[in-house]
Order: structure tokens, then C-alpha cells, then sequence
């Protein structure tokens, strides 16, 4: 029996401070610059006011990007244009620097934490850092077994809520979530069409590395399958996740609900984090309001997750590598927008309207 109650989530996570998106509204009418002359700039300056509770908005000064990491049973199927159980040389590339992912880290000064939950590879060939929250080596083929065992699955689950804990301890004030896995937008797809009640071919996407037309028919046939093995357990969040999701998966699910808790704003990748976020949505109806959707990454599934919680990605330049690229790139948007909300002066005129209408 799981000692883990995701029933209080509910209770423990609160929207972003109402009371101080007001008061950034007020202030964002009084400056210079007319509102809604910087489009959805004043909005996402507003909200992150709202998460800082802080009036004017604070700069985004530590942001980080945490990546999750596992390899897929189900990717041996044929339903990624990448080998299965590849996603270690991955990471590999991505500590090296020979990552998108990685040059946009750089060039934009942020720091990459890549968190292994289930590569399949030994353990002792990457860096302590990075392995030590492993929970297995690899995840079950979801369409004829189960990812994770129960325990695994609240090991993982846990251990994203300790990583979520550990960055919002050490001063990070804002989070670039992505994955790095093969097979994961297959288990993203199953996740999406199971809580949205669609079939298989409406949330089957091509994948980073675009496959073929016979690959699409097996990632197709695959989630058919593990759609099947899903439906009996939807009102188990945690189960779910044990039985179509993975290691890495669970957690992301976890990181972004002790993110919620913790009040740390979490910019959401592609169609793998989405999926996670459309099971922390199932959980915590309002934890979706500390999220942004970085960008359109092509899947249908994102599509339709990011419909269902109302989030709107704020880039659409075609970007479907993954890994936190398309989240890195809507980074300098969101600091652009509190720069603006922080440092544009407020007219005097409309200051001084207020105090002659209390005169009066």
C-alpha cells in the first residue's frame, strides 16, 4: 500500500497571489507604454508577478533547465527514428555540449541538470550526479506490460519532488522542464489519448527525429495497445503512471507538483512534460496556473494536452528536437516581459489620477 497521498496536492498547492496580479495590472496601466501595446508580454509579466507576489515584478535571475531521462521498453517496437535504449548517448551529448539544448544553455548562461531515472545503461559510465535518483534500468514495454512496478513508480515519483525541493532550496527562480528519452513520446501519446478520451491515431506525432510512414503505423498501433492496459486504471494517477507512463515520466509528474507547491514557475517543454502535466492537472486542478507552455513542438498529443489545461505556448518556430530547447528559447521572452513590467516608468499624470479622485 503507498504511503504517497497525491489526494493532498489539492490542498497544499494555491494559485499565484490574485490580489498581486491585480495590483501589477493597476501599475502596468499606469506606465508610459499604452497596456496591450506589448501583446502577451503584459500578461506574462502580470502572472509572474503574481507567482514572485511581488510588485514590481522581480528579474529572472537563476533560471535552470532539469531534464529527466529514460529509455522506453516500447521503443523496441520501431516506433522512434533512434535506436531503443540510446537515450544515455544523449545525455552524453548533452554534457559535453554538443546538444542544442546545450549551446542555447550557454549562449543564454543557464545551467543544465540532467536527471537519470531509467537509461538503460550502466549506471557507472555517466556522473554520480546525474544517476544517482535511478530507479531502473529502463521502463517496461507498455504495450504488454506494466512501465513500473507500484514502488517504482512512487520512487520516481518521489524523486521528482526531491529534485523539484532541491532547486527551489537552492534559489532557482525559475525551471526550463524538458525530457531526454527514446520512446517517451509514445508513452506521452498513451498518457494524452487515456485522459482526454481520444483514440490513438488523433495523438500519434512523428517524434524529434521525424519517422517514416510504416514507424508512424507501429507508434500508432503501439498506443492502441497500451490505451487498452490504461483505461481500467485512470482513476489512479499513480497507477497510471505505473502502467503506461516510466520512470521518467513519474518523475516529471512529480517535479512539477512539488514545483506547484513550492511556488516555483515551471516552463513546460514538449509532449512528454505535457503529458506529465495533463496527470498533475488530474491531481491538482490548480497547479496548471504555475506553468507556461514554452512552444508548439508539432505533436498533435501536445496539442491537445495544452487545450485541456488552457495553456497557450508562446512560440511556434517549429522546433521539435526536445530536450528543453524549445523551453530555452521562450526563456529570454519571459525575461524580457518582467523587465518591461519592472523598468518601464509610469506616467505622472495617470499616478496623480488616483490621488485627485481620493481628494476629491
Amino acid at each position: 500500500m503507498s504511503s504517497l497521498q497525491l489526494d493532498d496536492f489539492s490542498d497544499l498547492i494555491e494559485r499565484p497571489d490574485a490580489g498581486v496580479r491585480r495590483d501589477a495590472e493597476a501599475r502596468r496601466e499606469r506606465q508610459t507604454v499604452p497596456p496591450g501595446a506589448l501583446g502577451r508580454l503584459d500578461e506574462l509579466g502580470e502572472w509572474l508577478a503574481a507567482a514572485q507576489s511581488a510588485v514590481p515584478v522581480r528579474p529572472v535571475e537563476r533560471p535552470k533547465a532539469v531534464l529527466f531521462a529514460g529509455d522506453h521498453g516500447v521503443a523496441g517496437l520501431g516506433v522512434s527514428a533512434r535506436p531503443a535504449g540510446s537515450a544515455a548517448e544523449l545525455v552524453r551529448e548533452i554534457l559535453e555540449g554538443a546538444r542544442p539544448v546545450s549551446v542555447l544553455a550557454r549562449r543564454l548562461g543557464v545551467p543544465v541538470r540532467v536527471v537519470d531515472m531509467a537509461l538503460d545503461c550502466d549506471p557507472g559510465s555517466l556522473p554520480e550526479d546525474v544517476v544517482r535518483h535511478r530507479v531502473r534500468r529502463g521502463s517496461g514495454r507498455i504495450d504488454i506490460e506494466d512501465a513500473l512496478t507500484p514502488e517504482e513508480a512512487e520512487a520516481a515519483f518521489r524523486a521528482g519532488m526531491a529534485v523539484a525541493d532541491e532547486e527551489a532550496d537552492s534559489g532557482t527562480d525559475l525551471v526550463v522542464l524538458g525530457d531526454v528519452s527514446v520512446g517517451g513520446t509514445t508513452a506521452a501519446g498513451v498518457l494524452i489519448a487515456a485522459l482526454c478520451g481520444t483514440d490513438a491515431s488523433v495523438v500519434t506525432g512523428r517524434g524529434g527525429v521525424a519517422i517514416d510512414d510504416l514507424a508512424w503505423m507501429r507508434k500508432c498501433a503501439a498506443i492502441r495497445d497500451a490505451l487498452r492496459r490504461a483505461r481500467p486504471v485512470l482513476g489512479d494517477q499513480l497507477q497510471l503512471l505505473a502502467t503506461v507512463g516510466g520512470a521518467d515520466l513519474a518523475a516529471i509528474t512529480g517535479f512539477l507538483l512539488q514545483s506547484a507547491v513550492r511556488k516555483l514557475p515551471v516552463v513546460l517543454d514538449g509532449v512528454v512534460v505535457a503529458a506529465c502535466a495533463l496527470v498533475g492537472q488530474r491531481v491538482a486542478f490548480r497547479a496548471p496556473d504555475w506553468w507556461l507552455a514554452a512552444h508548439v513542438s508539432g505533436e498533435p498529443g501536445q496539442a491537445k494536452a495544452l487545450d485541456r489545461m488552457a495553456l497557450e505556448p508562446l512560440l511556434d518556430h517549429g522546433v521539435r528536437v526536445g530536450e528543453g530547447a524549445g523551453g530555452l528559447l521562450a526563456l529570454p521572452l519571459v525575461q524580457a516581459a518582467a523587465a518591461l513590467a519592472a523598468e518601464l516608468p509610469e506616467d505622472p499624470a495617470k499616478t496623480d489620477e488616483p490621488q485627485a479622485a481620493a481628494a476629491e
